[in-house]
């Protein structure tokens, strides 16, 4: 079963990829003059999508041919679900040996044998797993820790969706990176951090033997120092950059403002994109045709051509424009901001092992098994499915462009970069706020468990009453002295 799930994703895969083979070309827009020259940093750049679908459905395919050669059941196994089945059908059995006094006690004491039936057989039928699953199901809901654990997760894994969906593009606007640069950074940096993360949680779980006191104790401690890391980042950007007739930065040289007639004998289509630079001040223009450029220069280099646009009209001096977007002034900042994040997702990642060992020591032992799968069943439907559309919503709050495509609106254009980064963090800051809440949550519900249980030993305890009562023998006869 494995093998044939990994052959599916693996189709999946290679359906993701088959649009790019069944599409009309890319069409791109000539109207403007000398046409347009794309480099991987213009916003335009698409490049193979469609490669990386190919390559992972190809190493997932490989990847399962092993498991064909896997037995149908380990021979362990074997033998214990038959011992399983058998202890099944002896429990179902309203009488056992002929024993007629025995059939009352069976037939009184089958609710408890349905509750434990999740653990005696782990493949029930259809109709055995209808009649258990509500009942479990409703008494792993209502189990406090379970919940805050699961809500933690819930909290955290929105966080991860919400990075792994739009952290690329948020570093392309921010900091002026390639898509390509930008993946490559998260594949280096963040996922590895990520996975030694796990193993140190698990390490430390291990080697430490922790409770689920002390469990709850790390996961606390993880988040909040995740949550610290993320502070920083707030502040690590920079203002978009001034866009004629778009974006004025305070201070800045004007630029169509300037010459507010200087393009109308153009007549620029204003659903044009093909952005041109102004090296010295900073200023970009969404076309050369808004530029009121008028003529067009190549400069032939060993490793690539730079494409300028002359006489310019609508730029002060009449200076020569660069095409493509202006970089940020922020460049320099990417890698540590990428540090930040990596060590911020290996600290969240310790959280990993611990909180699965506190739902796995939390819940009864016969719902061991459905509460994983509650568990994973809630994180995708509550965090990997409404967490992109949150982030991705939020993003274009922060649109001050948007492209025009026959009559609607299209793609963003440009955003503005301190609202971009305050509000992207601000979600992933929330987020990590509310898994440290249900940690602390979790730790105080622990702490007043362990109250109550010793307090219950106290009183319980024979040695003490013992104690208690031989302490009471002695003080009489002082008394009975006095």
């Amino acid at each position: 079963m494995i093998g044939c799930g990994a052959i599916l994703v693996a189709l999946a895969g290679l359906l993701m990829a088959l649009p790019h083979f069944i599409s009309e070309p890319y069409r791109f827009d000539n109207t403007s003059p000398g046409g347009i020259n794309l480099t991987s940093k213009d916003p335009r750049w698409v490049g193979a999508w469609w490669l990386g679908f190919l390559i992972s459905a190809g190493v997932v395919a490989l990847a399962a041919i092993p498991y064909f050669f896997f037995p149908r059941e380990m021979p362990k196994e074997k033998h214990e679900l038959r011992f399983r089945r058998r202890v099944l059908a002896v429990s179902a059995s309203p009488v056992s040996k002929g024993e007629d006094s025995s059939s009352e006690q069976s037939t009184e004491a089958s609710p408890e044998k349905k509750a434990g039936l999740a653990q005696i057989a782990p493949n029930l039928t259809a109709v055995q797993f209808i009649k258990v699953f509500p009942r479990v199901l409703l008494r792993t809901l209502r189990h406090p820790i379970f919940l805050l654990v699961v809500l933690s997760q819930v909290c955290t894994s929105s966080m991860v969706a919400g990075m792994a969906t739009f952290l690329p593009k948020f570093l392309e606007r921010q900091f002026s990176v390639t898509a390509s640069f930008a993946n490559l950074l998260i594949g280096c940096v963040t996922i590895p951090l990520a996975i030694m993360g796990i193993v140190m949680g698990g390490f430390l779980v291990k080697r430490l033997r922790l409770g689920p006191m002390r469990c709850s104790i790390l996961c606390l401690l993880g988040m909040l120092f995740c949550l610290l890391l993320s502070l920083p980042l707030f502040f690590m950007g920079c203002s978009t950059h001034h866009i004629a007739g778009i974006i004025h930065q305070p201070g800045a040289q004007p630029g169509l403002e300037r010459f507010p007639g200087c393009m109308e004998p153009c007549s620029c289509p204003s659903d044009d994109f093909n952005p041109v630079c102004e090296p010295s001040s900073r200023v970009e223009y969404l076309t050369p045709c808004h530029a009121g450029c008028t003529s067009r220069m190549v400069q032939e280099a060993l490793d690539k051509s730079q494409v300028f646009y002359t006489n310019c009209s609508c730029v002060a001096g009449g200076s020569p424009v660069l095409a493509g977007s202006c970089d940020s002034a922020c460049s320099h900042l990417v890698l540590p901001f990428m540090i930040l994040v990596g060590l911020g997702a290996t600290l969240a990642s310790v959280t990993h092992t611990p909180s699965f060992m506190l739902i796995l020591r939390g819940v009864k032992k016969e719902d061991k098994t459905l509460a994983v799968g509650i568990q994973f069943m809630l994180q995708r439907v509550l965090a990997w499915m409404p967490s992109p559309v949150i982030h991705g919503t939020a993003i274009d709050t922060t649109c001050v462009h948007w492209a025009q495509s026959c009559g609607r609106r299209a793609v963003c254009r440009y955003y503005d970069n301190d609202l971009l980064r305050n509000r992207f963090i601000g979600l992933q800051f929330f987020f990590k706020t509310s898994s440290l809440a249900c940690f602390a949550l979790i730790l105080a519900i622990l702490r007043q468990q362990n109250k109550e249980e010793g307090t219950k030993a106290t009183v319980s305890s024979p040695g003490l009453q013992q104690q208690l009562l031989a302490s009471g023998r002695e003080k009489k006869p002082e008394e009975s002295r006095v």
